[in-house]
Order: structure tokens, then sequence, then C-alpha cells
């Protein structure tokens, strides 16, 4: 057994810890309310450190608890500034940092996937990982015909870490909606859990990089890795040299980062036309520019099967929304389960429009100006337990075939406004989504 699959009771432990902490934190707070600090200043010190803590165990633990993690921080621009730093610095690490696993367990992973004579190969192996995410980590090499690859392995015991981790932070998804404004845990977490399989399946998710690479090859504006090698725990693909979209967040020009958000979600609402599949798991540590400037993706394990393109009730929806027509909108949303019948009474027009305008806002212009602020406020609104968008979203429902579609389009929005990026949204969503443009 592996030391993740031994050392689960430590990590249920440590995840164990995070509502212990929080509650303390909350009967500290009261208690210096009561000796007469002022509220906010309570408030943020609270939610700096939940932050602080909550990151670092999820940072430690890889498996579901830092896939959890890197999902949430699509929606890091919709952190208020006040508390921003914290979680940023944290998230940060996420998208891309984890404690290395060591070589010996690396080349035993190797031996048992290609064989103990892997190495003949290789013309070189590096032991130092190149990167490391939440259920394995990449070595750089040069394959035996001379190209540079990238060799990702998946950590032992990944598996049952995984599937362990979901299952606990699942029972808390409450406590982490508080510190992630603008994401839906509980659907998120849905959501992670029935993709496992998929997620720890490596043959799979080479398959799925081939007909990404197939489709993209020659296309001046983007780029996917050629697979050279699969195995069950192991992917060898071709090395791309580029700057990771965390960097370009926080450090590109003006002109790059308009470039890269229109990039993206061009990529990802066009795939399913282009390749049958939607890349699932849009953070930004999944996504790099070369340097003659083309987009490139990364990590394929979690995709959306879409062999007719998107569905067309997705374009039905934000047309009708775009246009205000939310009479009409509604009576689509019931009879697509969107809004259950049971539940239909609940639901006005007006609350539908409240709740549907951060998707429909980049709509109404040729291009779009996305802001941390404009991030914040459409956030704020949909998080805020006693206001009436927050009310309604507790009797929307998003079909199953429509999770990961809302929720890659959230977050391109996400990305979007990290990067302060303007955008020309209306013209790649009304070109890609069906019944959009009608």
């Amino acid at each position: 057994m592996s030391d993740i699959a031994r050392g689960q009771g430590r990590r249920n432990a440590r995840l164990a810890s995070l509502p212990i902490g929080m509650a303390g934190r909350a009967a500290a707070g009261l208690g210096k309310r009561m000796v007469g600090r002022d509220k906010d200043e309570v408030q943020q010190e609270m939610l700096e450190r939940a932050a602080e803590q909550l990151f670092s165990v999820l940072g430690e633990l890889k498996g579901g608890a830092m896939k959890v993690g890197q999902a949430m921080s699509i929606m890091e621009a919709a952190i208020p500034d006040e508390f921003g730093e914290p979680f940023r610095e944290a998230l940060t690490k996420l998208q891309a940092e984890a404690p290395p696993m060591p070589a010996p367990k690396v080349h035993k992973v190797l031996d048992q996937q290609l064989g103990t004579k892997w190495r003949d190969r290789f013309r070189e192996f590096s032991d130092e990982p190149a990167a490391s995410a939440s259920i394995g980590q990449v070595h750089k090499g040069i394959w035996s015909d001379g190209r540079e690859v990238a060799v990702k392995v998946q950590y032992p015991g990944a598996d049952h870490a995984l599937k362990a981790d979901l299952k606990t932070l699942s029972r808390m998804s409450g406590v982490i909606q508080k510190l992630s404004p603008g994401t839906d845990v509980k659907a998120m977490m849905d959501e992670l859990i029935d993709r496992t399989e998929a997620e720890l399946d490596y043959l799979g998710e080479a398959d799925n990089q081939r007909a990404f690479a197939k489709a993209f090859d020659g296309d001046p504006d983007f780029v996917i890795p050629k697979v050279v090698a699969s195995a069950p725990k192991v992917i060898v693909s071709e090395w791309l040299v580029g700057t990771p979209l965390s960097k370009i967040i926080v450090s590109g020009d003006q002109e790059t980062r308009n470039d890269a958000a229109a990039k993206m979600a061009t990529f990802e609402v066009s795939s399913p036309f282009r390749v049958g599949l939607l890349h699932g798991d849009p953070h930004p540590g999944n996504f790099f520019i070369t340097a003659d400037g083309r987009f490139g993706a990364l990590d394929f394990g979690a995709v959306g099967h879409y062999p007719n393109g998107l569905p067309s009730e997705t374009g039905q929806i934000l047309r009708l929304a775009r246009d205000k027509q939310y009479e009409e909108l509604k009576d689509l949303m019931v009879r697509t389960d969107f809004i259950l019948a049971s539940r239909a009474d609940r639901v006005s027009a007006a609350d539908i429009e409240a709740y549907l305008k951060p998707y429909v806002d980049p709509l109404y212009t040729e291009s779009f100006h996305f802001t941390r602020k404009w991030m914040q406020r459409a956030a704020g609104k949909a998080t805020d337990v006693r206001g009436d968008v927050y009310k309604t979203s507790r009797n929307l429902n998003v079909p199953k075939n429509y999770v990961m579609v809302f929720r890659v389009l959230a977050g391109c929005v996400g990305i979007a406004s990290q990067l302060e990026a303007d955008a020309p949204y209306r013209a790649i969503m009304e070109k890609w989504v069906p019944g959009l443009a009608d």
C-alpha cells in the first residue's frame, strides 16, 4: 500500500481540522467583539486565517483536496479585495505546485507502467519534477528520437486518496462555500465525484489529448502537445514551452491579457464542434501562451462528450436572457428542467434576470471589459444568503448534461476577470454557441 493510502487517516484528520479550526476562530471572534474590537476588523482577520488554513491543507494533501482547490481557483477574481491577497497567494500555488514524489517512487511507477527497460526509450530523463498537480507530477525527458517530452506520472495510491478526499470534502461544502464566492461548491463537488474514474484513467486522458491534438493540428492560434506514449498511470507527450496563464495574470501586458482571454473562450466553446469534446478543467495552471502567440492547453482527464456540439438550449437560454425575454425564458427553463416544475411558482422572470446577469452582461457589447470589481459584484449577489439571487439559486436545477458546460462558461468569465481583459466575447459566443445568434 502506498504512503498516500496508508496516510488516509492522517489526511482525514487534517481535513476534519478545517471546520473545527473555523468554528474556534468564530468563537474567538465573538469574544473579541465583546471586548470592543471592530466587527469588520475581526471578520477580516478570521477570513484571512481561515483562508490560510484551508489552502494550506488542500495544497499539502494533493488528491481530491488539491483538485477542489484548483476548481475553486477559477473564481479567484470574485474574492473581495479586502480579503484577496491571502486567497490569491494560496490559490496560485494550488494551480501548479505540490510537494514532489521521491525519485525511487517515480522509477517504480515507470517500471510498472512502461516496463523495467523504460530507460532505453529515453535519451535523458530528469528525476527532478518540472511540475506537480493534484494526482500526478511531470518530469522532463528526451525521447529516443530526440524529441523533448513531458512525462506525467500518477502518484501511487492517488485513486484511494482522490476518492476519500472528495467524499470527506463533500461533507464540508457549506464551510468551503463561505470562502469561495461565485462557486457553487456543492455542484462542483458532485461533478468532481462523478468524474473521478475518468480523472484516474491516463489511457483515456491520452486518447482525449490525441483527439484535441489532431483537431487543432496546424492551427495558427492554438497548440496541443502530441502524445508520444501512454499507459494506465503514465502519459508521455511533447514538451512545449510557453508562459503559464497564471503568470500572465500576474505580470502580462494588456495586449497579451486581452488575447489570452479571447483565445481561451474560443478554445473552450469551439472544442465541442471541432473535437466533439469539451475541455472541462479550466484553471490557469492548465493553459499557456507560446512565444509565437499560440494558446496551449494541458490536462485532458476531465472532458465532456458532446459529439454534436454544445446542447442547443445553451444558446437559447443566453439569447433569451440577452434579449430580455424572461417570461419566455422561464417557460424554456421549466420545459428543460432548469427549473423543476414543482418549484416554478417560486421563481419569477425578474429572479431569473438577476441570476443570469453575470452570464449575459458580456453579450451586450462588441467588446466587454472583464474586471475583478465587476466579478465581485456579480458573485457577491450570487452568494449573499439574504439576497434574492441566492434564494433563486436554491430553486434552480442544472441538468447533468449541462453542469460542465455552465461551469466552463463561468470559468472563462472568471479567468477573463482575473486577466482584467477586454475581449470580443459576444462574437466568440455567437459563432460557436448554437441558437445564440439566431
